[in-house]
């Protein structure tokens, strides 16, 4: 069976390589001009680190991670209120997983060298599909037919759009956000730093291994298209909305300033697909169900992984492998896509009582007891067992 995979980032890659596992032919394109590097961290919780393991990925993910040591909550004067560390916990704030973006998704890519197909530089622009394949035309002209068609592109997916068109939703989430990389200093250490500060602002600096930190900004806002704008006008936005904030805000604005493309700037949303599949064409990763929600790349794996396993299972009949696929994901991923009642707004106070009230949140979940607590919680979902992926 020939499937055409759309999207190289991490869940189009991840398919491929399962897909090529479990004997088809599948082919990776990507709109870029070149594999992507850049990014901020990505962790892998649960589910995903099981989908690691019997895959034969774990240990070559585990040697690249960042080495963050656990994650310590800031106010705007630099001090430490509330620290909690990794210490074998898997999936507190800073996970037993956190890797770069952009290495995730060359293990994978190299995981499939030589295998895969790779095409770069090119997208899809219409498709046509019947009982026996999809039929399926590029940007640059090629016209060509598949078995199947995997569409595991980013939220706003235009290819999606040509199969589900006016069945996708997003939900706002109120939140502007801009992520960056900066030059590391001689005090930054192992820790990921996050201040709150009141007026419904964040900021963040994350260690990486390569020499360099991971920057973030976020602040509540009304949609007002920032997120469209060029990058100079971004940025002054930023530095508008942060004047003041004290902490190391000045160092991340001017290391925004001085990496311009590595930095990006978006608004966030949370995408609903009410089915992901028609036909012979599924969607998989953040096209799917992506959102802020922390679990992104966790479901990315996962979603790959029962993907490529149910085809597996029935390579004859790929529009039932499709049903159980969406049969066996439909309550983690609507349990994950259910945010806290006011998130992101809680996260982010306005006023310094709101700033107070989630110090205090910081706090007790930094206690031992909140941990052990954490740490009891039952696994998510139970994988089924697919042999010719192991």
């Amino acid at each position: 069976m020939r499937v055409l995979v759309t999207g190289g980032s991490i869940a189009g890659p991840a398919v491929a390589w399962q897909l090529h596992r479990a004997g088809f032919t599948p082919t990776l394109l990507e709109r870029a001009p070149e594999p992507r590097g850049a990014g901020q961290n990505v962790d892998i919780r649960g589910a995903g680190r099981d989908v690691l393991r019997r895959t034969g990925m774990y240990e070559r993910v585990a040697a690249a991670v960042t080495g963050e040591t656990g994650t310590r909550f800031l106010r705007p004067d630099g001090s430490v209120y509330a620290s909690i560390p990794v210490h074998g916990r898997p999936d507190g704030p800073t996970a037993e997983l956190e890797i770069l973006r952009g290495e995730l998704s060359r293990l994978l890519l190299e995981a499939t060298a030589g295998k895969v197909e790779h095409r770069y530089g090119d997208r899809l622009v219409h498709l046509t599909q019947d009982e026996r394949g999809v039929g399926v035309v590029t940007e640059t002209g090629r016209e060509e037919r598949y078995d199947m068609l995997v569409i595991a592109e980013g939220r706003r997916s235009s290819t999606r759009d040509l199969v589900f068109g006016a069945e996708v939703t997003y939900r706002d989430l109120g939140e502007y956000v801009a992520y960056g990389t900066v030059d590391r200093a001689a005090d930054d250490d192992g820790w990921w730093h996050w201040m709150t500060a009141t007026d419904g602002r964040i900021a963040s600096l994350r260690p990486d291994n390569v020499g360099t930190a991971r920057a973030a900004l976020g602040f509540l806002a009304p949609p007002m298209g920032l997120n469209r704008l060029d990058t100079a006008t971004q940025l002054r936005v930023l530095r508008e909305r942060f004047a003041g904030v004290g902490w190391k805000v000045p160092r991340i604005l001017d290391g925004f300033a001085a990496r311009p493309r590595e930095f990006y700037f978006e608004r966030a949303e949370q995408v609903f697909v009410p089915r992901w599949s028609h036909g012979r064409v599924a969607v998989v990763g953040d096209a799917a169900w992506g959102g802020p929600t922390g679990m992104g790349t966790t479901l990315a794996l996962l979603g790959a992984h029962v993907l490529a396993g149910e085809l597996a299972r029935a390579p004859h009949d790929p529009p039932a492998a499709l049903r159980a696929y969406e049969t066996l994901l439909l309550s983690y991923v609507t349990k994950t896509q259910r945010l806290p009642p006011g998130v992101p707004a809680v996260a982010l106070p306005r006023t310094r009582r709101g700033l107070t009230m989630l110090h205090g949140l910081h706090r007790l979940a930094a206690t031992r007891a909140f941990r052990r607590l954490a740490d009891r919680a039952p696994a998510p979902i139970g994988l089924p067992d697919y042999p010719a992926l192991d």
